[in-house]
């Protein structure tokens, strides 16, 4: 019966440990940095009116995806004119319709001043009953909020609402994704986002619902905005990687470190049992050394004794004179020698040091055939690892990469030398994405944590990286510590956890 029970427990604990991990609303907010509200606003002599908005998702720094049927009342009406209005920010910008595909319910604009927050777009498959999130301008909000059309285009944050994913079923015309995250009038053209902030789809269109009746939404798939996307000659930033937790990352990384400390452990222990094999080898092979030392001795001794036996009887001899001599000679000089053998016989305390010598050749050995080709400097090629890796919004291309001793990267980047080891944290004038790059010369891991920020916290970011300035590499082992102290202060600005993080093994460039 305890067996029973023991079994169960650690299927019911494999299968907890298995299943996906909750959206973490970091994520969440980070994609809603790229959700702007997209505005029809009609020219009328001296006076603007506001004719309509939808929802709209940036996929590039100026270019944004919505619905064909939000921009629709614009097409043949130069009075009419589109604008985007980014969540953040002071104010919002006019764009121009670069494609519109009435047929998949799609558009695209381009915005020709200012810079968004682009959202990434998931491209792999989406499981049924997956957690998704719509984030957008809905039209319900605004009015129980009481906003008047000039509140309406100023930034504002956007609604985010929650559900799931209804698969097997697709409207007739062009495949969409069937959800229950509730959407209004003006969510259309927002993105759907899976539980890491990738856009999964495009909110369309909605179901009429009636009394006692449940509302289901369907949002463009993201097949089909990959095929207008190419037809507009348009290349998003795309990813396929599972969605995992910076948190499941770090129990992986727990649990492999766990893995190393017992092999470690059981390192240690073999070579524990190791020195005490080789001691007691040592020990046996000093004992036949003693024998036969003091066999030797002995032998030398008993030839020492005839010798002088010899000279005795020739001493009686009255002709013999010149062999007394020689005899007496030998006895003296192999007496000598079976002294000196007898005196340098090993002694047994030598079997300790000798097997300590002998496990030291043993591991130097097997360290040398394990000793890996990646240098700790010169020109390194690094791949991404995915395994350790949780992918948002950047490329997952190979890295070039050249590592000196002093911490200078590809020539021109001094790292800063903190307790952490080597790392460089980047805070860019224009986007809104911080990143702290670290190298680990000793594993020859290379990797990036990015923090996806809102206006404020970048603002204050800016303002403390402004008061120092990052040496040169040849500017020595204390400035480069003085710039990891320095970096310090900026990670106090950040949040606990990176929106992504990127590990690459490094290896020599070929």
């Amino acid at each position: 019966m305890l067996r029973i029970l023991l079994f169960l427990a650690t299927v019911i604990a494999s299968l907890t440990i298995a299943s996906p991990s909750h959206a973490e609303q970091a994520d969440i907010n980070a994609a809603a940095r790229g959700a702007v509200r997209v505005v029809l606003l009609e020219e009328n002599g001296d006076e603007v009116e506001l004719v309509g908005y939808g929802s709209g998702l940036a996929i590039a720094r100026n270019l944004v995806l919505t619905n064909a049927h939000v921009v629709q009342p614009a097409q043949g009406r130069e009075a009419i004119r589109i604008g985007v209005v980014p969540p953040q920010g002071q104010r919002g910008t006019f764009t121009r319709v670069l494609a519109v595909s009435p047929r998949n319910d799609l558009a695209l604009l381009q915005i020709d001043e200012g810079s968004l927050p682009p959202i990434s777009l998931f491209t792999g498959s989406i499981a049924d009953g997956a957690q998704v999130f719509a984030v957008g301008y809905p039209g319900s909000v605004d009015f129980a909020q009481g906003l008047d059309p000039w509140e309406i285009i100023s930034p504002m944050s956007p609604v985010k609402t929650q559900g799931t994913v209804s698969a097997g079923r697709s409207a007739k015309g062009f495949e969409t994704l069937l959800h229950t995250a509730p959407i209004g009038a003006g969510n259309s053209g927002g993105p759907l986002l899976d539980a890491c902030g990738r856009a999964i789809g495009v909110n369309s269109f909605g179901t009429i619902a009636g009394e006692a009746d449940s509302e289901f939404f369907f949002a463009v798939s993201i097949r089909e905005v990959m095929r207008f996307l190419t037809a507009a000659k348009v290349k998003p930033m795309t990813t396929g990687a599972p969605c995992r937790s910076i948190a499941d990352l770090d129990r992986e990384q727990a649990s492999r470190d766990a893995a190393q400390r017992e092999r470690d452990r059981m390192e240690d222990l073999r070579r524990t049992e190791a020195l005490r094999v080789a001691e007691r080898d040592a020990q046996l092979d000093i004992l036949s050394e003693r024998e036969n030392t003091m066999a030797l001795a002995g032998l030398a001794l008993i030839l020492a004794v005839v010798c002088a036996a010899a000279a005795f009887v020739f001493a009686q001899q009255d002709d013999r004179g010149r062999d007394v001599k020689i005899a007496i000679a030998l006895a003296i000089a192999i007496a000598i020698f079976a002294v000196v053998t007898w005196l340098s016989r090993p002694k047994m305390k030598e079997a300790t040091e000798r097997a300590r010598d002998a496990v030291a050749e043993q591991q130097e050995r097997r360290q040398s055939s394990r000793k890996s080709d990646t240098p700790l400097t010169g020109s390194l090629v690094c791949v991404l690892d995915n395994a350790r890796s949780r992918i948002t919004v950047s490329p997952t291309t190979d890295v070039p990469f050249t590592w000196s001793g002093s911490g200078c990267v590809n020539g021109r980047s001094q790292y800063g030398l903190g307790a952490d080891g080597w790392s460089r944290i980047l805070v860019p004038n224009e986007e809104q994405t911080v990143t702290i790059a670290s190298y680990d010369p000793d594993t020859a891991t290379y990797r990036t944590d990015r923090f996806l920020l809102d206006l404020e916290t970048m603002d204050k970011l800016r303002a403390k990286r402004g008061e120092y300035e990052v040496p040169s590499c040849k500017a020595g082992d204390g400035a480069a510590r003085e710039l990891g102290s320095l970096q310090d202060a900026l990670r106090a600005l950040l949040p606990q956890q990176p929106n992504e993080r990127l590990v690459y093994r490094c290896s020599r460039a070929p």
